[in-house]
């Protein structure tokens, strides 16, 4: 197989900058070709070897369920190697899905539905440390946070932990699904303000990504 990192048209060394290097993970090869077929002609995309994956670049893993051999490939392409991870998957249940965001997986895309436009979309955000998810999957999300808080003691109030306002603000859009440019509008911040916030907040917290935060903030009562 020629080497991942060939391409057929020398890019510049400023469009080389801009590329995101992706590694696919999939235990069958049809999958992990189709996979590779769909992202190798889009210029954003850099294809690499599993091996070869450095921390902070995006690792595309296809299953078909979250079975002990995914839970266990997930752990090890965010924890160990702090990659940042889109999941392609065909099902999830609720406690499922709350793992999945406390790993670090922040884009998340149903097999049904891996186009690569998709696929492009979900890597992108990855890349950038944003989440990635079906619409659903927040309500899901957010069903199951809140089941699992209702038999949980109470906690204190997002004020007595320090979380200020324009942080629960932000926090409650990301919920709702805006995104950056959506947010700063709403709250009439500029863009930077928001990711500074956001950033500040997932820093502080040791939060991997902006699905980790929501899922996080709800667990914890910053937002219901």
């Amino acid at each position: 197989m020629p080497s991942a990192h060939s391409s057929p048209h020398p890019a510049t060394s400023a469009e080389s900058e801009k590329r995101i290097s992706v590694a696919v993970h999939a235990r069958d090869p049809l999958s992990r070709e189709g996979a590779l077929s769909q992202l190798r002609h889009h210029h954003a995309i850099q294809l690499i070897d599993g091996t070869e994956a450095q921390a902070g670049d995006v690792a595309v893993l296809i299953a078909e369920t979250l079975d002990e051999s995914a839970h266990t490939s997930l752990r090890q392409l965010v924890r160990a190697q702090e990659l940042r991870v889109v999941l392609v998957v065909n099902t999830m249940r609720e406690s499922e899905l709350l793992d999945v965001i406390t790993y670090g997986v922040g884009a998340i895309v149903w097999r049904h539905e891996a186009t690569a436009s998709q696929l492009l979309r979900a890597v992108r955000a990855a890349s950038r440390g944003h989440g990635a998810l079906p619409s659903e999957l927040i309500g899901r999300l957010i069903n199951e946070v809140r089941t699992l808080r209702q038999g949980a003691p109470g906690h204190p109030s997002a004020s007595e932990r320090g979380l200020t306002q324009r942080e629960i603000d932000v926090l409650r859009l990301i919920a709702d699904g805006w995104d950056t440019g959506e947010i700063a509008a709403k709250l009439a911040y500029s863009e930077r303000t928001v990711k500074n916030i956001i950033h500040g907040l997932t820093s502080r917290r040791e939060l991997r990504n902006r699905a980790h935060a929501v899922a996080h903030a709800l667990r914890e009562g910053y937002i219901s």
